[in-house]
Parts: C-alpha cells; structure tokens; sequence
C-alpha cells in the first residue's frame, strides 16, 4: 500500500481542516511547493495535493499546478477540477493524476470525457461520504446515493477511486473501514485510495490488510505522531 502524504493549500498556506470545515483550519505552513519537496525528499513517490480555495469556489489556481510541475515533483491534483479544460491544464502542468469531486459526482459524462481527455489512469474520482451520500462541490451539497455514484463513476472508465469518510476527516480518529468495504464491494474492479481519519500506525496497518491500493495522510504526519519512513514501514507490514 501506497502512503501519499497530503499537502492541502488554502490563501497559500499548507492548512488542515478539520470535516472539511472551513472555519475550523490548522495551519502548518506558508510555503506549499516546500511542503511536497520535503516530503518528496522523505521518500514520497506521489504526493496529494489539494487546492482548496478551488474545491470551495470551484475555480481552480492553476499557477499552483504550473509551479509545482517546474519544480519537477510528483503529484496528483486536486480541488476545482471541474472541466475538461481543468483537467487537461493540470496534467499538461505536470500532474501525475487529476482528482476530480464535483464532475464525479454530479456531472457523469464530463467525467467520462475527462477520462478520455487525459487517459484512464490519470483520472481519479473522488467519492467523499457522509451519511451514506457521496458529496460534491466541496463537501456542500447534499450529496446523492453512494450506490448509484459509484455506478455512475465505473461506468464513466474510471479505474481508481479516492474514498473519504468526511466525519473521520481530518480527525485522526480512524478510517471509516466499513465505508472502503462498501465502496469496495461496489466496485471491485476500481483500485481504491482510502483518506480521512488516520491516527496511528495500526490503522495503516489495518489498511493495508483491507487491500486498498494506497492511503492519503496528513495531520498525522504534521503532527508527528509518526514520521512518513514508519508509516511507509507499516503500510508494507
């Protein structure tokens, strides 16, 4: 299992919120293009990065994309990918993989020509739950069926999933497991990125048992409850 340390970006800052609360911010840095090469440096092959101003108004920064693709690190994008355009942007920029919310949810057949814009494999749906509703627009619609979400993304070639439980978001309280099984069981071809909730090292390692393709981490990491080499250790366990 894959450990993505996660670089979320709001006002320019490296910021967690907390349930994807806006009001509810812990900031860890003011320079996001040094917080992904540091932990490119640690050993990350790919790490997450989320423009969060984007996801919340739904236009993205794309100068964020731009100056981490000339720094040459890897990342997937995320937060106000909303069209082909957007999608076509960042991954010219240097994104490794585009992770789309909205368009996933709501908008199946901008997703499917997302998909044949950039290619399956640099394409990942985000499926953010709560209360049993996969969400959009930044966690602030009402959502819809997470069945016919997850029916609607397969169907679009979508081959990988990034599942949050957005009540263990940010909480370090652990993951929803019961949310990856169901996802899971729904879409057993998808490899899946399992976020939100972890806080300690068995959870990575009950992760790992679950099979899910790789894991987003970040306030564990910030908050140092373990550094990025033992969770790397425990995902391989």
């Amino acid at each position: 299992m894959d450990v993505l340390p996660a670089v979320e970006v709001l006002g320019g800052r490296v910021v967690r919120l907390l349930r994807g609360d806006y009001a509810a911010v812990t900031e860890y840095g003011v320079d996001p293009g040094a917080a992904v090469r540091s932990w490119v440096a640690a050993g990350a092959e790919l790490v997450h990065v989320v423009d969060l101003d984007g996801a919340r108004s739904g236009h993205g920064d794309p100068g964020l994309w731009r100056e981490l693709g000339d720094a040459r690190v890897p990342f997937q994008a995320g937060g106000g990918l909303r069209t082909v355009a957007d999608v076509t942007a960042a991954a010219v920029a240097g994104a490794r993989r585009v992770v789309v919310g909205t368009a996933a949810i709501w908008e199946p057949a901008t997703l499917a020509a997302m998909v044949r814009a950039v290619g399956a494999d640099r394409v990942v749906a985000a499926v953010d739950v709560r209360g049993g509703r996969a969400e959009g627009a930044g966690w602030r619609d009402g959502g819809r069926a997470l069945g016919e979400a997850i029916a609607d993304v397969s169907a679009a070639g979508v081959r990988r999933l990034l599942v949050t439980g957005i009540a263990q978001d940010g909480t370090m309280e652990g993951p929803d497991l019961d949310l990856l099984e169901r996802v899971q069981a729904r879409a057993p071809e998808a490899a899946i990125i399992a976020s939100g909730g972890v806080g300690s090292l068995a959870d990575l390692r009950a992760l790992a048992a679950l099979g899910v393709e790789a894991v987003v981490v970040g306030r564990a990491l910030y908050e140092r409850v373990f550094t990025y080499e033992a969770a790397v250790a425990a995902a391989s366990a």
